[in-house]
């Protein structure tokens, strides 16, 4: 019999990102963990991945798209990824051939937002 652990508060510390597991596993997921991410840093390691995954959803989900495209940091935190604080994301081009999701940073009590990074999706056929 598998001994089953109590879910206490975890303290992190300022710059660890929490992880935890989650029982279901679907192919239409965009993660399977639960991600904190505290810091830029963080940002640049674990969200490419996540968001990768998020512009092929997009692609075959209809449903998503339009909720992605109506609030994507609603539907990241719905799907288990949250952002820092100072960081926001947009979805461009929803409706292309190459849609595009930015990560800005935007620091307290400035105007400026800075592009920490972006995905966007493209298509190519070789022959």
């Amino acid at each position: 019999m598998k001994k089953k652990t109590p879910n206490l508060p975890v303290k992190a510390k300022q710059n660890e990102v929490i992880t935890v597991n989650q029982e279901k596993s679907n192919s239409l997921e965009i993660t399977q963990k639960l991600h904190h991410l505290k810091n830029r840093a963080d940002v640049r390691k674990f969200l490419p991945d996540i968001l990768g995954r998020v512009l092929a959803r997009i692609w075959i989900d209809s449903n998503f798209k339009e909720e992605f495209e109506q609030n994507p940091q609603k539907t990241l935190e719905f799907n288990g990824v949250y952002l820092p604080e100072d960081m926001s994301i947009e979805f461009q081009k929803p409706n292309s051939d190459r849609p595009r999701i930015v990560v800005y940073e935007q620091r307290p009590n400035s105007r400026f937002k800075l592009r920490v990074l972006y995905l966007q999706l493209i298509m190519m056929a070789g022959r």
